[in-house]
This record gives C-alpha cells, sequence and structure tokens, in this order.
C-alpha cells in the first residue's frame, strides 16, 4: 500500500489567500483534507471491494455490465460510475471508449485500503477530523443497500444517523467551517458601506452559516445595523435547530425564521421583489433542482445594488472528484437535478467557471469567484472552498423595489 503523505502547499497560496484570515487556512487544514481525500479514496476502494466489482474488473466492464451481472439496482449506475470514476482519477483503473460506452478494467497499481490506519493519522491531526470520517464511515457502509435498491435518503438520514450530519455541519468540524468562514468573510466584505442590512439566508440548515456571519458582522462592524434576517430552511427539524442556536447565542438582533423552497416561486412564498440587500446561501444553490431558476429567483429579490454570496463547494477542474462527494452521491436531493452540457455538466458540485456563466446569464453582474479559484487549483488543486458571489444592478431605467 502507498505510504499516506501530506502534500505541502506552495508557498503562493498565502498571497492567494491573503484576503482571509490566516488562521483561516492553517497547516492543519491542509494536512487535514490530504488525509480526508486520501480516506474517501481507501473507502471506495473499500466498497468496490466488498461489493464484489473488484472481480468484475480483472475484465473490461461498463457500468450497466457490472451492475447487470451483480444484479444491482439501475439506480446505482451513477454511484457506481462516481466510484469507478474515483478510482480512475487515482490511476487504479485503466479506460477506454467503445462507442460512446466507458469501460473500465483494473490497473496493475492496486492496493488494499488500511482505514484504520488512516483514522488514527486524521485524528492525531485534529481530532475534530472525527465528524468527517464518521459520516464518510457512515456513506461507505450504505453503499451495498443502495445497490440492491434501498433509499439513499432513508439510509444516510434515517437509523440514528442524523446525529453524524449535525456533527459534519458544524463550525466544530473544521473541514466544513471552513466554507461557513470563507463566505461569512465575503458577505461582510461586500456588505460594507451599507447603513441598513436585510438579509435573506437560504438553506440555513441547522445555523451554522447564520451563526459564522453574525458573528463575523458583530466582530467588524459593531456599528451595522441589521434591519431583517429572515433564515429559511425547508426541514422543520433543522429550523428549530438554527432557531434555538441563533436566538440564545444572537439575542437582540431581528431573527426570523420560516421554511423556504428555492425550487418553488419566491413571491409565492412571501419573498417580496427587491427585498433584501444580501442572499446568503452556504452549501445549498449547488442542489436546486433548476439552478437557473433559483438563481433568477435569487437576482429579483435583491434590491438596487444587493449581493447573492453563495458559499460553495467548487471542483477544481471538470471530472476531478471531491471527497466528500462519497456521501452525496447516494442522496437523489443531490444528483436528480436539470443538468446543461455547458453550464451544469453534472449533478452536485460546480466550477469556477460554471457557477460565473450560470450567475452571468441570470442577470448578476459583476460576477466575482472567491478566493481565485482557477489560479489557487493550479499550485493546490484539492482545496476546494469558494464563494460565489453576484451584484444586482437596477435595470436600465427602472427603479428597484425597495420597501421599506
Amino acid at each position: 500500500m502507498p505510504e499516506f503523505a501530506y502534500l505541502q502547499p506552495d508557498p503562493r497560496l498565502v498571497e492567494l489567500l491573503g484576503d482571509y484570515p490566516g488562521t483561516l487556512f492553517s497547516t492543519t487544514l491542509y494536512r487535514s483534507i490530504e488525509l480526508a481525500d486520501r480516506y474517501s479514496l481507501d473507502l471506495a476502494i473499500d466498497s468496490i471491494n466488498r461489493l464484489g466489482v473488484d472481480v468484475e474488473l480483472k475484465h473490461w466492464r461498463s457500468v450497466p455490465e457490472i451492475c447487470q451481472r451483480l444484479n444491482f439496482n439501475l439506480k446505482f449506475q451513477r454511484s457506481l460510475a462516481w466510484l469507478l470514476e474515483r478510482l480512475t482519477f487515482a490511476h487504479l483503473l485503466a479506460t477506454r471508449q467503445e462507442e460512446g460506452v466507458c469501460y473500465y478494467r483494473r490497473a496493475d497499481l492496486w492496493y488494499q485500503p488500511e482505514l484504520e490506519r488512516l483514522r488514527a493519522i486524521g485524528l492525531a491531526i485534529d481530532p475534530a477530523n472525527a465528524a468527517t470520517l464518521d459520516l464518510l464511515d457512515a456513506a461507505a457502509a450504505a453503499y451495498p443497500t443502495v445497490a440492491r435498491g434501498g433509499s439513499g435518503e432513508k439510509t444516510l438520514l434515517g437509523g440514528g444517523n442524523m446525529v453524524l450530519w449535525l456533527a459534519y455541519f458544524h463550525n466544530t468540524n473544521p473541514l466544513y467551517a471552513v466554507n461557513n468562514w470563507v463566505s461569512a468573510v465575503t458577505a461582510a466584505k461586500r456588505l460594507a458601506g451599507k447603513p441598513r442590512l436585510r438579509i435573506l439566508e437560504v438553506g440555513a440548515g441547522a445555523g451554522s452559516g447564520a451563526e459564522a456571519l453574525l458573528r463575523r458582522l458583530s466582530e467588524r462592524r459593531p456599528d451595522c445595523r441589521i434591519e431583517r434576517y429572515l433564515v429559511t430552511e425547508p426541514s422543520p427539524f433543522l429550523r428549530r435547530r438554527a432557531e434555538r442556536l441563533l436566538t440564545a447565542k444572537y439575542r437582540g438582533f431581528p431573527l426570523e425564521f420560516a421554511p423556504l423552497d428555492m425550487n418553488q416561486s419566491w413571491v409565492e412564498q412571501g419573498v417580496a421583489k427587491g427585498s433584501f440587500d444580501l442572499i446568503y446561501a452556504v452549501n445549498t444553490l449547488h442542489v436546486a433542482a433548476d439552478l437557473p431558476f433559483s438563481l433568477g429567483e435569487a437576482r429579483v429579490s435583491l434590491a438596487e445594488n444587493g449581493c447573492l454570496v453563495a458559499g460553495e463547494c467548487l471542483r477544481p477542474f471538470p471530472g476531478q472528484p471531491v471527497y466528500i462527494e462519497l456521501v452525496f452521491q447516494l442522496l437523489e436531493s443531490f444528483t436528480q437535478v436539470i443538468t446543461d452540457p455547458v453550464n451544469r455538466p453534472n449533478a452536485g458540485f460546480l466550477t469556477a467557471e460554471q457557477w460565473r456563466r450560470l450567475l452571468l446569464e441570470a442577470g448578476f453582474d459583476p460576477v466575482e469567484v472567491t478566493p481565485d479559484q482557477e489560479q489557487i487549483r493550479e499550485v493546490y488543486p484539492r482545496l476546494f472552498v469558494g464563494a460565489v458571489c453576484g451584484r444586482q444592478l437596477a435595470p436600465a431605467g427602472a427603479m428597484a423595489v425597495n420597501p421599506g
């Protein structure tokens, strides 16, 4: 088995990440990213072995052939394809194309995963990495059930697993919290100079993104006046968690809590056009069923010169696997979306270029992805964090709606 080794980050990263606190991107974080990426790969290999797919891969096989030969459910083809692409990216599988169909076979390089050893390394780097490793383990354990026709949602979200999700989407989990803090720093910077703030958060989950933003605003802009902060989350369970967390920590702030389905008309759900200065979404928009529609709804909800800040896990290069996809590939809410060959060629995470085109086509201008993923990926291709930002300018000759 190849020895796990840290990829030392390029010194140029310090300059590329200069707009963010130095403590946010630490050596510990980079080592945690490297470990999580390797752990996810070993779990993918382990899953292939436990499913019996490794035996099939001694010969050239396509995904449909493997599913047929092993009696896997047809819906499992997408998840199996991700596992095979993950191994291909690591040079563990060879591929060839025949009449538009991809065939896979084991390469000479193959090894048996050592998950216990890697977990011990991960916890030695930072004990808080347990939240990410536990969720990855739960997902890997669910693959056989989903392959035989079980529901990914029921398997991963039920049976007591919700505690794993709450621990993962928490600001004590460094591998996830970095998304929240990049988003919060970015949003606070774009709100600078505004005398009053009206914020709509979409897909707030259990409130960790809002917690980071409120803390950042409180620390850096203690004089800012938040007139309204509408925290929306469609799940009643998560919304109640967010309300308990945020009202306890930020008493006196005008916090409101409501459901919002980003896939339906926002106006019909009570979001007036032109009524917010910031639309804030962390790890949310990539699961929109019709992403251009949801981006359009966000844009018209903004007042003149309002801003969308969407914290997203960014895919550095087209087709590059992201380690946490081992989990999300099992969820139909992640995979069952409307795709587009150019702007949204795959479900889930998108590249900076794809996000930029989507926001421009939705009418945002200017558009920015920060930190600069196109430069970062050339020196460190496993930093998946970023914030997608778009400004709403009033249409020429029109007056923006701005009640209140």
